[in-house]
């Protein structure tokens, strides 16, 4: 399949993105420059993280703007799988393509560390690798993480099972330590009604060795790879 990684001025994490997925058989990448207004017929589209025009105004704000999200928008409303990593969960919130914002972390600091995260639903075209209740490890990397939403959003989010990582201790639970921005409910990452968007702040590409410190990423590429090739995920 052949997967865009969308690159803004500022992207940082395009290249991170195409490689992790080149360790993939059956995962083409292929980086799509924003200005262009065509995504190529592609499979699938990765927004990477990074810091998409300066993060001026609001991370992910002006990017919304650039001429290829009518393209990813347009992709997505026709059922194409996209992924939105870091600034790209900010970009598809500030987009509309996932409801909530992305405010500054509480400790109106840069975060930048490895996480635990629990994996809160596997019925999603990006999960079916994962256990549900599994605890898994990836770097985050922003200042601008803390999910916020209304509180008819929060709950129609838990009640629909669309919040699909939720930060968690080492142990698997809530609690103090377990939660490095302030995001309301634990929120790490969650998909669209249609189930076709995802979004999330941790770093799964920079998780796809062990000698990166990690391979808990591995499970969302290969259930990528997997989508629309035939292989049962």
């Amino acid at each position: 399949m052949k997967v865009a990684v969308v690159t803004f001025p500022g992207s940082n994490c395009d290249y991170d993105c195409y490689k992790a997925m080149q360790l993939f058989p059956g995962i083409e990448p292929a980086f799509v420059w924003h200005r262009e207004q065509d995504l190529g017929g592609v499979d699938a589209v990765v927004l990477p993280g990074g810091f998409a025009h300066g993060d001026y105004l609001r991370a992910g704000a002006i990017a919304r703007f650039s001429p290829i999200m009518k393209s990813v928008s347009e992709f997505a409303r026709h059922g194409g799988p996209v992924v939105g990593i870091c600034n790209g969960f900010q970009i598809l919130c500030e987009s509309g393509l996932l409801p909530g914002a992305l405010l500054r972390n509480d400790t109106l600091r840069f975060r930048s560390l490895d996480v635990h995260i629990r994996v809160e639903s596997t019925r999603t075209m990006f999960t079916p690798r994962y256990r549900e209740g599994q605890v898994i490890r990836m770097p985050i990397a922003h200042g601008e993480g803390s999910y916020y939403a209304a509180p008819e959003t929060l709950a129609e989010l838990e009640g629909e099972g669309r919040i699909v990582f939720r930060y968690v201790r080492r142990d698997g639970e809530l609690g103090m330590g377990s939660n490095p921005n302030g995001s309301q409910h634990n929120i790490a990452g969650i998909i669209s009604a249609d189930g076709n968007v995802l979004g999330m702040m941790p770093h799964p590409e920079r998780a796809v060795e062990e000698i990166l410190g990690s391979s808990d990423g591995r499970g969302l590429f290969e259930a990528l790879a997997a989508h629309r090739t035939g292989v049962a995920a």
